[in-house]
């Protein structure tokens, strides 16, 4: 199947040999093991996974509910009356759909998917950037997408990739969408990247945002096991990445799961994962420790 298709997801997988993803996911490991493929995005692909990107057919059926959840998170950060960029891909393809409902919003995108999104929206303004198709993912690559974005600025840029790591910041497999996502990044005050947990500790070929650039991670909750994506958030987070987890149990038929939202200030590094809870408390002690000293000063 991965080699019919270039990559194929554990669900898929699941329903085709009529088995659980759990004795699928162990038999994909045992097949990586072997050079025979890769693991990524919730499934397996050809090997050779730092040059190879899959497709957008392969995409869209990845990690679907983890996806939804994530654009369902993702959308409560876009305000009224905003200017913002979106980048190319499956995940910003959901954003963009629930972004249709939010009035007087001016999307910039170089994604054919995402404008077509939001082609319908009568209070939204979408502005397409020019460049040559891209077919693989539907998207406007080259110089002309590049130069269109320049001496552009808005709030925020939502953007997408094939991996994510804190060391490197995040990646994509393919230089010219490579290019073009940087462009959209200059133009943005904050940026938002958006990428499930099998992304985590991924890197791929080209850099697009470093990590330092990167204002907030929105993703989902990695499974219990996954020691490496829990790695990751904590290296993310120990670096000044804001995280937003969404939660999401997606069933077999991929159900859309409400969003959880568990939005992490960034913590200088050494703090961790803290609750949100834990430093708001810290931030009114502190308060009320600096009310006291200017007190104490006026008496004296």
């Amino acid at each position: 199947m991965v080699r019919a298709n270039g990559a194929v997801s554990l669900r898929e997988l699941a329903r085709v040999v009529q088995t659980s993803e759990v004795t699928v996911r162990r038999d994909v490991r045992a097949l990586e093991a072997e050079g025979l493929l890769d693991r990524r995005h919730g499934g397996a692909v050809l090997p050779g996974g730092f040059t190879r990107e899959s497709g957008f057919p392969q995409k869209s059926h990845l990690a679907t509910a983890e996806k939804t959840a994530i654009a369902d998170l993702a959308a409560n950060f876009v305000e009224e009356g905003e200017a913002i960029v979106v980048g190319a891909g499956t995940t910003t393809q959901e954003l963009a759909r629930r972004l249709a409902r939010v009035p007087g919003l001016t999307v910039v995108t170089n994604s054919l998917l995402v404008a077509q999104a939001l082609a319908h929206a009568n209070r939204v303004e979408v502005v397409m950037t020019g460049g040559t198709l891209r077919g693989s993912n539907y998207a406007l690559v080259g110089s002309g997408a590049e130069q269109s974005l320049q001496g552009l600025r808005v709030s925020r840029a939502f953007i997408s990739g094939s991996g994510l790591t804190a060391e490197r910041g995040l990646s994509t497999s393919n230089m010219l969408s490579a290019s073009v996502d940087r462009a959209l990044v200059q133009a943005a005050a904050e940026v938002v990247v958006l990428a499930d947990h099998t992304k985590l500790g991924t890197d791929t070929m080209f850099q697009t945002v470093p990590t330092d650039v990167i204002t907030r991670l929105v993703t989902d909750e990695p499974p219990v096991h996954d020691d490496r994506a829990h790695t990751e958030l904590q290296a993310l987070a120990d670096q000044g990445v804001q995280i937003a987890v969404a939660g999401a149990s997606g069933s077999p038929g991929g159900d859309e799961v409400p969003a959880r939202r568990r939005s992490l200030p960034g913590p200088r590094r050494g703090q961790g994962l803290r609750s949100a809870a834990a430093v708001l408390g810290e931030q009114g002690a502190e308060r009320e420790r600096e009310r006291a000293r200017v007190a104490d000063l006026r008496r004296r």
